[in-house]
C-alpha cells in the first residue's frame, strides 16, 4: 500500500490563468502531503506504508503544424502529436508559465491538458527553504525514510532533451520543455547551496564575473542605489538573503532580511531587484570552466532573457593595451568540459541584439564613438582554456592554435558560458578586459595589477550594466534568437 494524496483528475482548459490554477492546486496538494507526512515521521510514527506524491503535467495535442508568427523563436510544438513536460514551483514560474500556456492557446487553438503526472516528486525537494528535518534524527531513522519516502531519481534528471538527443519511447509524448521538473528543482536546491541565496531574488538579466573586484565594486553600487527613493530597483539582495530595501519602499511580501553566512558560499550572488524580477544578478563565479558550466547548468532552470560574461583576459595582439576591451563574436573552445554534450563541430554563433547592446555600452560609457572607440574596444575570437598556465608548456602548439584560429584574447571561462547559452538556449554575450599580455611580456605583478583593478573595473561593471538596460529596452521576446532553436525545438522558451 501506498499513502498518496487526494487524487485530481486531469483536465482540458482553454484559459491561461485557469490552467494555472490548477496546476497550483495539485502541486500544493502534494507537497502538503508530502510535508506533513516527513513531519509526521520525524515525530516519530511509522505508518508502515510507502509515501508518494506526483508532480502536474502540462500537455497539448495538436493535430496541425503551429500557425505561429514565423517571427517567434518558441510558444509553439514543431508539428503534430502529443507534447507534455512536468511541472514544479508554479509560486516561482507563474508568469513564465503563464506566458508559455498563452502562447500555446493562441498558437495551436487546443486545450491544455492539465493532469497528475506518474513522476513522483523527491521528498527532499518538498521541504520548505527553511526545513532541515533530517538533522534531528538518528542515522537508523534516516535509514528507514529512504524506504518510506521517494528520493532523487538522477534518471529522471538528464539533459538529453536541452542536448538534442532524447529518444522518446513508443506511445510516449514528446517533450514540451527544456527540462523536467525534478531537474528544475535539482537545480533551484543547487543554486542555494553554490550561491547562498534562494532562487525568488535571481533577475532575468545574469552577470557573471571571475574576479571579486567586479562584486566589491556591485555591492558599493547597489547600496548607492538603495539610498535614491526614485530607483529603479527595489531591492539589494547578499548571501544569505540579506535584504536591503530602497529607501522608502514597503516590505515585499515574503521577503526576508536574511543573516550574513559565517562564510561566502563558493559562487556567491548578489541582486538588484526589480519588481518584474528584469533586473540584475551578478554571480562570482571563480575561476576555470568547470565553475562556468556548473553555475550555467543551474541558472538555466530559471530561463532568464540573458547572461554576459564580464571579466579578464589576456590579450593576444601586440597592438592592444592593457584595460582595453574584447567583444566576442567567436570561441575557440578548448575548456573540454562541454565537450559530451556539445561537440565541439558545433559552431557558437553571436547574438545581434546582444552584441550591439555591449558595444553601444561601451560607447555610452566611456563617451567615444567611431574610429577612436576602435581604439581601445576590439571584436574578435575568444579562446578558452582549461590549463592556466598553458604559457609554460614546452612546445609552441598553443600560441600556433590561438594564431591559426585568429583569436585576439584568452580566459576559462567565456566559452563555456556562450557555448552553455547555445545548449540552453539562453541569449548569451561576452565582453572582457585585457590585464595581461603573456605572449608579449606583460605578465600580472601585484602593482601593474592594482593600478588595472582600479582604474578598470568600475567602469567595466557599468558597462555591463548600461548593457543590460539596453537589452531591457528590446522588443518582448526578441533576445530569444531563433537561431537558437533545433529542427524540433520544445515549446517553451
Amino acid at each position: 500500500m501506498t499513502s498518496l494524496p487526494l487524487f485530481i483528475a486531469p483536465a482540458r482548459f482553454d484559459d491561461a490563468e485557469a490552467a494555472l490554477a490548477q496546476v497550483q492546486a495539485i502541486y500544493r496538494s502534494s507537497v502538503e502531503h508530502l510535508r506533513d507526512s516527513l513531519r509526521r515521521f520525524v515525530a516519530g510514527e511509522d505508518g508502515g506504508r510507502h509515501v508518494r506524491a506526483c508532480y502536474p503535467f502540462v500537455r497539448v495535442r495538436t493535430a496541425t503544424v503551429a500557425r505561429a508568427d514565423s517571427r517567434l523563436s518558441y510558444g509553439f510544438v514543431a508539428g503534430p502529436g502529443s507534447f507534455e513536460t512536468t511541472i514544479t514551483r508554479p509560486d516561482l514560474f507563474a508568469s513564465y508559465y503563464l506566458e508559455q500556456f498563452r502562447l500555446l492557446l493562441k498558437n495551436h487553438g487546443v486545450a491544455i491538458e492539465v493532469g497528475t503526472s506518474p513522476q513522483p516528486i523527491p521528498v527532499h525537494f518538498s521541504l520548505a527553504e527553511h526545513d532541515h528535518l533530517e538533522g534531528s534524527m538518528s542515522p537508523e531513522r534516516r535509514l528507514l525514510m529512504r524506504d518510506l519516502f521517494d528520493l532523487p531519481d538522477l534518471a529522471a534528471m538528464d539533459d538529453g532533451i536541452a542536448n538534442g538527443t532524447h529518444q522518446p519511447a513508443p506511445g510516449e509524448a514528446q517533450p514540451l520543455s527544456l527540462f523536467t521538473a525534478p531537474r528544475v528543482d535539482y537545480s533551484l536546491h543547487r543554486l542555494r547551496h553554490y550561491t547562498g541565496t534562494a532562487p525568488e531574488h535571481f533577475q532575468n538579466f545574469v552577470l557573471f564575473t571571475n574576479y571579486q573586484f567586479y562584486i566589491d565594486e556591485f555591492i558599493k553600487l547597489g547600496h548607492a542605489l538603495m539610498a535614491d527613493p526614485a530607483g529603479a530597483y527595489e531591492a539589494f539582495v547578499e548571501p544569505g538573503n540579506v535584504l536591503t530595501r530602497r529607501a522608502g519602499s514597503a516590505a515585499h511580501a515574503g521577503d526576508e532580511l536574511g543573516a550574513a553566512p559565517p562564510r561566502l558560499p563558493q559562487m556567491p550572488a548578489y541582486h538588484l531587484r526589480r519588481p518584474d524580477s528584469s533586473g540584475i544578478t551578478m554571480v562570482n563565479i571563480g575561476v576555470g570552466p568547470a565553475n562556468a558550466k556548473t553555475i550555467t547548468d543551474h541558472v538555466a532552470v530559471l530561463r532568464p532573457h540573458a547572461w554576459l560574461m564580464l571579466g579578464h583576459c589576456a590579450g593576444l595582439r601586440n597592438t592592444q593595451q592593457l584595460g582595453d576591451y574584447v567583444l566576442a563574436h567567436a570561441y575557440m573552445r578548448e575548456d573540454h568540459v562541454l565537450d559530451e554534450e556539445l561537440p565541439l563541430w558545433v559552431p557558437i554563433p553571436a547574438l545581434a541584439e546582444v552584441q550591439v547592446a555591449l558595444e553601444q555600452a561601451v560607447a555610452d560609457i566611456t563617451q567615444l564613438q567611431g574610429y577612436e572607440l576602435k581604439r581601445i574596444l576590439r571584436t574578435g575570437t575568444v579562446a578558452s582554456t582549461d590549463n592556466r598556465n598553458w604559457e609554460l608548456l614546452p612546445n609552441a602548439g598553443p600560441e600556433r592554435r590561438f594564431s591559426q584560429s585568429r583569436a585576439v584574447a584568452l580566459d576559462m571561462e567565456s566559452a563555456t558560458i556562450a557555448a552553455n547559452g547555445f545548449r540552453f538556449r539562453v541569449p548569451y554575450g561576452t565582453l572582457l578586459c585585457v590585464s595581461d599580455k603573456p605572449l608579449h611580456g606583460e605578465i600580472k605583478l601585484p602593482g601593474m595589477a592594482n593600478t588595472f583593478y582600479r582604474e578598470r573595473v568600475d567602469q567595466h561593471l557599468r558597462i555591463g550594466m548600461r548593457a543590460v538596460e539596453l537589452l531591457r529596452q528590446e522588443r518582448p521576446g526578441a533576445l530569444h534568437s531563433r537561431k537558437l532553436r533545433s529542427f524540433a525545438e520544445v515549446a517553451f522558451q
